[in-house]
């Protein structure tokens, strides 16, 4: 794994990057709420980069302003969707002509979400959207996207998240953990492998 400094829209932007010969796509995963304590460093967020690794992709993670070395201060997602971009840009502009697949997690599942149309993803990946805290009114990504969710979610409701999926993207690939909250506590092995097994048939 390398760490990098990124050149941001308010400075430096800290990442990690692993990197994998000949990737088949490029991921780029976002954290959890900074003010609630998230960051790349963040469990599922890491399980997500080993995850997406070990199918061969080449992963960046990275934390958002005001977290860990980047930059700047909070700004409630909107300058967060700029971080993110500078991330991609800079991932993109590595590996050339490989297919992007954003993920996210809770917070950064909603900023990856927001941007995913704009940025071009092949594929996007969001685990415990925050459906309800935030506004999905306008997330509407071009892409296959594959959703993993808790129905015992102690943080973002559930019913809502399956509720709001069914209605307007009713495409896209739930994976519903029966008994799992929103962190996934003593299920990361499961989220691992189903993760890859949805995320490998849309590989090349």
């Amino acid at each position: 794994m390398e760490t990098r400094q990124i050149p941001g829209p308010v400075g430096p932007i800290e990442a990690a990057l692993r990197r994998v010969e000949s990737p088949k796509a490029v991921a780029v995963i976002c954290h959890p709420h900074p003010l609630y304590g998230g960051t790349m460093q963040n469990k599922v967020v890491t399980m997500l980069d080993r995850s997406l690794h070990e199918l061969g992709l080449v992963t960046w993670r990275f934390n958002f302003r005001g977290v860990g070395a980047s930059a700047g201060e909070h700004d409630h997602g909107i300058g967060e969707q700029q971080d993110l971009a500078a991330v991609v840009e800079q991932a993109t502009e590595q590996h050339p002509g490989r297919p992007l697949r954003p993920a996210g997690f809770s917070f950064g599942a909603w900023v990856s979400g927001r941007q995913a149309a704009r940025l071009g993803a092949a594929k996007l990946i969001s685990v415990a959207p925050p459906v309800g805290k935030w506004d999905y009114s306008d997330v509407a990504p071009a892409c296959p996207w594959t959703v993993i969710q808790g129905d015992a979610d102690e943080v973002i409701d559930a019913n809502q998240v399956f509720d709001w999926f069914e209605r307007t993207h009713p495409q896209a690939t739930m994976i519903r953990f029966d008994g799992a909250g929103h962190f996934f506590h003593g299920r990361m092995t499961e989220l691992r492998e189903r993760l890859q097994q949805a995320v490998a048939v849309h590989l090349p």
